[in-house]
C-alpha cells in the first residue's frame, strides 16, 4: 500500500505553480529547474514580441473585414513560444484554434496559418511538411489524434513526441479523458498542454472543474503533472522540456497546466465584459510576459536598445507582409466544393455539381446580357447627345 501511496504522490504537482522569473523581472531560484540557456531565453524574447505583433496585427484584418474571425492569444504568447521551442525536428505539434502564435513559431507563414481563420479551407500548410497538425476547432478533438500519431511512431520506431495544446474547457470534454487514459495505458511519448485562461468562452474555471488544479487530474490517469506559471516563458520552457525529454525516454506522457490569461475577448464575437470585470483583466497587464522578459534581459545586459528595435523592425515587416497576403482577393474555384469529398465523387455530389454549374452558367449569361444592355444604352444616349450638338 505504502508504494503504492509513494508512486500516486510523486506524480502530483506542485502546490504553486513553477516560476523562475517574477513579473518585475526577477530571477527565481528552484531546486528543480534551472533558467534556459540566456541563447533560448533571448530567442524566446523575440518570438513573443513577433507573436504580440501578430495577434495584434490579426485583430486589426478581422475589423477591417480580412480575417472572418481571430481567437487572440493577446497574454498567453509565452505558453504558445515555449510549446513550439521545446520540440525537436522530427516532433509533432497539435494546436488548437487559439495557437496561431505556436504555430508560425514552429516555421508555418503566418499566411499559411490564417488560411482557416480566413474561411478559405480547413487548413492552409502541409502538415506532414511542417509537422504541425490542422488547427482544431471544436474542443479537445485534436488530443485523440495526437495520441494516435504519437502511438503509431511509437510502433514504427520513430524518435517523435508530439505536444498536444489545449484550453481548460477542453478538459471538460469526454476526449480529453480519452486521450489521457489511452496514452498513459501503451505509455505513449505525447505531452499534454493545457493553457489555463480561466474562462471557456463565458464560464470560469470553478463552474467547470472542483479539483485541486487541471494538473491534479493527471495522477487519475497514472501520469505525472505539474503546474506552471503560464506567464514566465522560461518556466513553462523548463517545464515542458523536462517533459519531451521524459516521454523521448521512453517514460511515457505528462500533463502540465500553465496558469494564465485571457486580455481579451474569446474572438471578436464575443463580448467579455459580460462576464468579467475590468479590474480583473487589469491585474494580469502587470503579469504581461512580454515586459517581464524584457525587464529581466534587460537588467542581466542581454537586451539593448538597439536589440529592441531590430526585433519590433522584423515584427512589423512580419505584419506588414501578412496585410499585403491578405489584402489579396481569393480566386475560388466552385468545384472545390466537391473535389476533395470523396476519392471518387458519387452520383449525389455530381448532380449537385451539374446544378450549380447549370446555376452558374445562368447567372454569367444574365450578367454579360445585363452588361450588354447597359453598354447599349450608354451608346444610345451618346449617340442623341452627338445629334443634338450637331443640330445646336
Amino acid at each position: 500500500m505504502s508504494t503504492s501511496l509513494d508512486h500516486a504522490q510523486a506524480l502530483l504537482p506542485r502546490e504553486t505553480p513553477v516560476r523562475l522569473i517574477d513579473q518585475n523581472g526577477a530571477a527565481f531560484a528552484d531546486d528543480t529547474y534551472a533558467l534556459p540557456s540566456a541563447e533560448r531565453l533571448v530567442a524566446a524574447y523575440g518570438a513573443l514580441v513577433n507573436g504580440r505583433r501578430l495577434n495584434d496585427q490579426c485583430s486589426a484584418l478581422v475589423r477591417q473585414g480580412r480575417m472572418a474571425v481571430y481567437p487572440s492569444s493577446h497574454g498567453q504568447e509565452a505558453c504558445q513560444v515555449a510549446a513550439s521551442l521545446v520540440l525537436g525536428e522530427n516532433d509533432w505539434l497539435f494546436p488548437t484554434y487559439r495557437d496561431t502564435v505556436a504555430i508560425v513559431n514552429r516555421g508555418v507563414t503566418p499566411e499559411e496559418a490564417l488560411v482557416l481563420l480566413r474561411g478559405d479551407w480547413h487548413s492552409g500548410y502541409d502538415p506532414h511538411r511542417t509537422r504541425v497538425a490542422p488547427q482544431a476547432t471544436p474542443l479537445a478533438t485534436q488530443l485523440l489524434h495526437a495520441v494516435g500519431l504519437a502511438h503509431a511512431a511509437t510502433l514504427r520506431g520513430e524518435d517523435t513526441v508530439v505536444m498536444a495544446l489545449c484550453g481548460d474547457g477542453a478538459t471538460s470534454e469526454g476526449d480529453f479523458h480519452e486521450a489521457l487514459n489511452f496514452a498513459a495505458v501503451f505509455m505513449v511519448p505525447v505531452v499534454f498542454f493545457v493553457q489555463n485562461n480561466e474562462f471557456a468562452i463565458s464560464v470560469p474555471l470553478a463552474k467547470q472543474t472542483h479539483a485541486p488544479s487541471l494538473a491534479h487530474k493527471a495522477v487519475g490517469y497514472g501520469m505525472p503533472g505539474q503546474r506552471v506559471d503560464g506567464n514566465d516563458v522560461a518556466a513553462v520552457m523548463a517545464v515542458l522540456t523536462e517533459a519531451v525529454d521524459r516521454a523521448r525516454a521512453g517514460g511515457g506522457p505528462s500533463l502540465v497546466e500553465a496558469h494564465t490569461y485571457r486580455m481579451q475577448a474569446h474572438t471578436n464575437a464575443d463580448d467579455d465584459t459580460r462576464y468579467r470585470e475590468r479590474d480583473e483583466v487589469k491585474a494580469w497587464v502587470e503579469r504581461d510576459p512580454l515586459t517581464r522578459m524584457r525587464a529581466y534581459l534587460s537588467t542581466a545586459g542581454l537586451l539593448s536598445a538597439d536589440d529592441e528595435e531590430a526585433l519590433a523592425a522584423e515584427a512589423e515587416t512580419m505584419a506588414s507582409d501578412l496585410r499585403d497576403a491578405l489584402n489579396r482577393e481569393v480566386e475560388v474555384d466552385p468545384e472545390d466544393l466537391f473535389k476533395y469529398v470523396y476519392a471518387d465523387r458519387p452520383a449525389h455530389l455530381q448532380r449537385q455539381w451539374s446544378q450549380l454549374q447549370d446555376e452558374l452558367a445562368r447567372s454569367d449569361a444574365w450578367a454579360s446580357g445585363a452588361d450588354a444592355e447597359t453598354s447599349g444604352t450608354h451608346g444610345s444616349a451618346q449617340g442623341n447627345n452627338g445629334t443634338k450638338e450637331l443640330a445646336s
